[in-house]
């Protein structure tokens, strides 16, 4: 699944910086608010993550693909990648002209920390988990259907469903979004990734408390895990299979894919040929891990059934039967959306059904990523080149984006080795346009990818990208797209921005005199910050806040300290009940903001929050609130009784920090009636 803010199996997607947020969402929320030897030999060191291979000089026919030049490009960089990032292992398959290249395997599948014996990784046998690479075989299975006359696209997901959808706006939902991440969903993370203890029902985890529908669909790209998981149960509904058997039979064994399955557990004839998932080699394998809707992310499969499915997806003889007719294939594999509906978000990277398109040195590429909590993968295949790559690796390694880095390496690395760039086309956009387009585009900007219906909306404080005009009327992207590092960006076509130095494309969106929104992704796109939602006025509001509140807290036995040593009567009794009760506001509001941050670092590691106790944060949460109300009646008494400026000024400053936490609260959803996240 794609990781989250990147999510799992079904995470957010790969390629995408997938973070360790816990301990990130902790400190925003607080101040505001994962050494292998390795199973091939060393040649040359491999470079930097995330440098990819040269291209071939001068953008010429690059090396010949053949299992001899490929295996030696691998073998050259992954182990020393491995053994540098303290990732434990990692499969690799690679396809071209209807054939399987090379599949190579690289570290282990089990390091031996555990006891027993270290396994090398075997691409043959050694199954990794897909994650999100888990789409494309349930985006293959819905266009069977659709080829056989079963779904239609474009009517109403509802006509195959026996659930009712949330629904915010009249237009309805089809398979074309589902697959497409265009529905309009919000995130979802309870659920998503469990252990061997985990029980899978599928109607049930979709039907729960689905998520808020919070985008017109057709219109923002927003990955959702739910939208896939939704097709593929529809999958099951209009076929009468259980889904994880519709697709064995009509997916994964007509394409030659016998060790690979949906099942989970898995079978007993496949659980020892799994991989160990770690987060470094260093540490102790993790369970395996089940996902809670199986459709978006719970594949299994090794390196070479891999190899079978992307040959299946190019079209070329593969297994018993072809997964799908070329009409149909070709439909899967062409941008599902126009600017009918995404205006000129069209003209920028744009899904398939299934597909993200990531293109690179002119040739077209479709591919997907995937993240588990310890897998991370990338299948890329080249349709009018007739060739594909596929890589899973089974740790995080020790640094927060070395899974990313690393598969960006490979993937980047292969195009540039294999089919290196032409000369790029240069601007069609005049400089005075450009001037205007790019004041238009500045400022502060959010993931779609988002929570907005409960408490979780306050995440969003996290990650957010500020664009501002620099030099020339280019574009500074901090942090720049899929990255954590700036990026500049320059105007190529009319609301099309290409980054300097780099091929990543953008494209955005204007009304109202202001750029709405940013797609930089097939399935991604940054939306305008609002004012009152932006971190310039939350982060201090919440923060002084906060401090404010703590050092009244500490105050209270401090100044009972004081008053007995200095002999100083008790503060009379009037105003008595105001002070107790803005008292219990102080504290009500220090220990939900408490409660907040340890119930989100527990649920971006996806380990659930029992419900009651979130209720009980937002009783802490809301006494808080009604506490605005006797702190304002402790100012006033403290006022009319001419209590001495420094008590006035104490009981101004509680009540300020009372209504800013109170504010906080409810502009970033503490307070709202849903808690399922």
């Amino acid at each position: 699944m794609r990781s989250l803010p990147r999510p799992a199996a079904g995470s957010p997607r790969s390629g995408r910086p997938s973070v360790r947020l816990g301990a990130v969402v902790a400190a925003t929320v607080v101040i505001a608010v994962s050494t292998a030897g390795c199973g091939a030999p060393q040649h040359n060191p491999a470079p930097p993550i995330g440098a990819p291979a040269a291209p071939a000089a001068g953008g010429g026919a690059g090396s010949a693909l053949t299992d001899t030049d490929v295996n030696a490009w691998l073998d050259g960089l992954l182990p020393a990648a491995l053994d540098r990032t303290g990732i434990a292992g990692a499969t690799v398959a690679v396809v071209h002209d209807g054939k399987i290249v090379t599949t190579r395997g690289y570290g282990y599948a089990d390091t031996g920390a555990d006891g027993d014996p270290a396994v090398p990784v075997d691409p043959d046998r050694h199954l990794f988990r897909m994650g999100s690479v888990s789409k494309l075989v349930t985006a293959t299975a819905v266009l069977q259907l659709v080829q056989s006359g079963k779904l239609d696209l474009d009517a109403d997901v509802e006509t195959y469903l026996d659930f009712d959808l949330p629904r915010n706006y009249e237009r309805a939902v089809t398979l074309r979004h589902l697959l497409t991440h265009t529905a309009g969903f919000e995130e979802r993370i309870a659920g998503l990734i469990g252990t061997d203890d985990a029980t899978v029902d599928l109607r049930k985890a979709l039907a729960t408390e689905p998520p808020e529908q919070i985008y017109e669909p057709g219109t923002v790209p927003a990955y959702s895990n739910y939208s896939n998981a939704l097709a593929g149960y529809i999958v099951e509904r209009v076929s009468g299979t259980r889904f994880e058997e519709y697709v064995q039979r009509n997916v994964l064994d007509r394409a030659g894919m016998p060790s690979s399955t949906f099942e989970q557990p898995l079978p007993a004839a496949l659980r020892d040929r799994m991989s160990n998932g770690y987060d470094t080699s260093a540490g102790p394998a993790a369970p395996f891990e089940i996902v809670g809707t199986p459709p978006p992310g719970a594949l299994s499969a090794p390196a070479t059934d891999m190899a079978r499915f992307m040959i299946a997806q190019l079209g070329e003889p593969v297994g018993f039967a072809p997964l799908l007719d070329k009409p149909t294939r070709d439909l899967m594999q062409r941008p599902a959306l126009d600017s009918t509906s995404l205006g000129t978000l069209a003209d920028g990277p744009r899904m398939t059904l299934g597909f993200f398109t990531e293109d690179r040195n002119g040739h077209r590429i479709l591919g997907h990523g995937g993240d588990t909590k310890y897998f991370h993968s990338h299948l890329q295949i080249y349709p009018d080149d007739r060739a594909g790559i596929f890589l899973s690796l089974n740790s995080n390694g020790s640094g927060a984006l070395d899974s990313q880095e690393l598969r960006e390496s490979i993937v980047n690395g292969f195009a540039d080795r294999y089919f290196p760039a032409g000369d790029q086309a240069g601007t069609t956009v005049d400089g005075a346009t450009t001037a205007t387009h790019a004041a238009l585009a500045a400022g502060t900007y959010e993931s779609s990818r988002a929570i907005r219906s409960n408490f979780l909306t306050a995440i969003g404080l996290v990650g957010r990208t500020t664009v501002s005009v620099t030099d020339g009327n280019r574009l500074l992207m901090v942090p720049g797209p899929l990255s954590d590092s700036p990026a500049h960006y320059e105007e190529v076509a009319p609301w099309v921005w290409r980054e300097v130095g780099g091929q990543r494309t953008i494209a955005m969106r204007a009304s109202d005199d202001r750029v709405e929104a940013i797609s930089f992704d097939s399935a991604f796109t940054l939306l305008r910050v609002e004012p009152t939602r932006a971190s310039a006025l939350a982060v201090p509001v919440l923060a002084v806040s906060t401090v404010m509140l703590l050092l009244t807290v500490l105050s209270w036995p401090v100044g009972a300290i004081v008053r007995r040593r200095l002999g100083r009567a008790p503060r009379d009794r009037a105003g008595r009940t105001a002070r107790i009760l803005s008292r219990l506001a102080v504290a009500g509001t220090l220990l939900a903001f408490a409660g907040w941050v340890l119930s989100i670092i527990t649920i971006m590691s996806l380990q659930d929050v029992p419900g009651a106790l979130l209720r009980t944060i937002q009783v802490l949460q809301l006494i808080g609130l009604l506490g605005v109300l006797p702190a304002t009646v402790r100012l006033v008494d403290d006022v009319r009784h001419h209590v001495g400026w420094r008590r006035i000024a104490g009981s101004g400053l509680i009540l300020l920090a009372l209504v800013g936490a109170g504010w906080f609260a409810v502009e970033f959803q503490l307070l709202a009636p849903s808690i399922s996240y």
